[in-house]
């Protein structure tokens, strides 16, 4: 920690790497919270707008993919 405060000031590219990186974090993680199985008492919840459906398969990725 001490040799960063000697280089002056931290460079500016590490700090959107994570600010970037934490709210694509936030927003893959509400998507995955939001289409798995709703926690007791958010059962008659209405999916909000911006969060895409996933439809769920027997056998993920066995077989022959999808063309369409």
């Amino acid at each position: 920690m001490h040799l960063l405060m000697e280089a002056g000031s931290f460079p500016i590219s590490f700090t959107l790497v994570y600010v970037v990186g934490f709210i694509a974090a936030v927003a893959i993680g509400s998507i995955a919270w939001y289409n798995s199985k709703r926690p007791a008492g958010w059962e008659g919840k209405d999916r909000p707008d911006f969060v895409p459906k996933v439809d769920k398969e027997d056998n993920p990725g066995v077989g022959e993919t999808k063309k369409g």
